[in-house]
């Protein structure tokens, strides 16, 4: 049976790239595609994918909070982290979020395929460039003591962040997330008293330090 794939990037021509050659592949079948973060989740819960090539920098729904929601949900679905940053504080992010596996966006298509084969076979893959022994000690640190800020905003207060560190209103945002202005406003304020971060300019620059957003958007 063949693995069954999502691919999930916010670049049109990537998807089709990365289509294309999955698809020339021997025992492996791409099922769809998104554009964002937020469709992942929803075909990833109707698909039921074996594998997602999940970009780490998209608008609306980072691909780090979409790993998250995908991996709490279903233990099932292995995911790849794809990005350009080699940045251990990506790469712990990704990895902490459920991802099995991380991939910089210059390699080889050949290690694709091997970072596929090793997820269906419940390994971890990293690619050469990030997995050193640096990455390692990083990541034991962190799992032992976790005293990321990030770790203290709850699910949707994340989502509410990164919308406002791309620029959206409280209206645009609250439409987003099918609920009230108000209680936008209120996450807003739980955000910056969590974070003590008092200005949409600080807290640009803290979801693009975290990765919940990247500067290329």
């Amino acid at each position: 049976m063949a693995i069954r794939i999502i691919i999930a990037d916010d670049h049109t021509l990537m998807r089709q790239g990365l289509r294309a050659l999955i698809s020339a592949q021997p025992g492996m079948e791409v099922i769809a595609e998104a554009g964002d973060g937020r469709t992942t989740v929803s075909l990833a819960k109707d698909l039921s994918p074996d594998v997602i090539i999940m970009d780490i920098s998209m608008p609306d729904l980072n691909g780090i909070e979409a790993t998250r929601q995908i991996t709490e949900s279903s233990k099932t679905i292995k995911v790849i982290g794809l990005s350009m940053h080699s940045d251990r504080r990506f790469v712990a992010q990704v990895l902490k979020s459920g991802a099995s596996g991380y991939l910089l966006k210059d390699c080889a298509f050949d290690e694709l395929t091997r970072a596929i084969q090793a997820v269906m076979t419940d390994q971890t893959y990293l690619s050469p460039g990030i997995a050193g022994p640096v990455v390692e000690d990083y990541l034991r640190k962190i799992a032992s003591s976790d005293t990321g800020d990030n770790s203290v905003l709850s699910q949707r207060e994340r989502e509410v962040l990164q919308l406002l560190a791309e620029g959206r209103t409280t209206k645009q945002i609250a439409t987003e997330l099918q609920v009230s202005g108000k209680t936008i406003e209120t996450h807003r304020r739980r955000i910056m008293d969590k974070l003590s971060i008092f200005s949409v300019a600080e807290l640009t620059k803290y979801a693009i330090r975290e990765g919940l957003t990247s500067q290329e958007k």
